[in-house]
């Protein structure tokens, strides 16, 4: 189900049947559907929505205007805006997950390094001395790496603070919106750093 804002048709997800994964674009939706198949609504004005041909994903990311698939034998297809050369994913193999920047693509490999492609301008695909990382996000302009042991790096945009995670601990997920970073703790306990504008950062108390 959606909702929101549906001028590109973005939320017109009716119909869709056996999806065990969603994602997210600017202006567009995507699903994963139980036998590795993807569908998507909305714009499609830089191709972002040409995913019908892709078969054996397992994992699905969206950017502003491009969507990324991992594939079950760990390399990856993009479609979309590739401006930036986030699309420039064709050589990339033994990827474990994938996460959508708004104009860079972030790969986690199995063994535990980074891969990044597109907008560099901020040092967000600065990601290749990363080591023991087990999940990875894309933010606006920066990347988030949460380590096996708990701990958090970032790179990219900092004029918000967003990449201000030096020092958090037991953290067991991160994720990255447009100028802020959000963790979550082993305790079920929240963290958050960056742009605050709209009280996304409010999360103190949160259980």
């Amino acid at each position: 189900v959606a909702v929101g804002e549906n001028w590109a048709k973005q939320c017109n997800v009716t119909g869709w049947t056996n999806i065990v994964q969603v994602a997210a674009g600017l202006f567009h939706t995507v699903g994963l559907k139980s036998d590795g198949t993807v569908v998507a609504v909305g714009d499609n004005g830089y191709g972002q929505l040409n995913v019908g041909t892709w078969t054996n994903i397992v994992q699905i990311a969206a950017g502003v205007v491009h969507t990324v698939g991992l594939k079950a034998d760990g390399t990856v297809v993009a479609a979309g805006c590739n401006d930036s050369g986030e699309l420039n994913v064709g050589t990339w193999t033994g990827i474990v997950q994938v996460a959508g920047g708004w104009y860079h693509t972030v790969g986690l490999k199995a063994d535990g390094t980074v891969v990044a492609v597109g907008g560099n301008e901020h040092g967000q695909c600065n990601v290749r001395s990363w080591t023991n990382i087990i999940q990875a996000a894309a933010g606006g302009y920066h990347t988030v790496g949460l380590k096996a042991d708990g701990t958090v790096v970032a790179t990219g945009d900092n004029s918000y603070g967003q990449c201000d995670v030096t020092g958090w601990t037991n953290i067991v997920q991160a994720a990255a919106g447009g100028y802020h970073t959000v963790g979550l703790k082993a305790d079920g306990t929240v963290v958050a750093t960056g742009y605050n504008g709209y009280g996304e950062c409010n999360v103190n108390g949160w259980t």
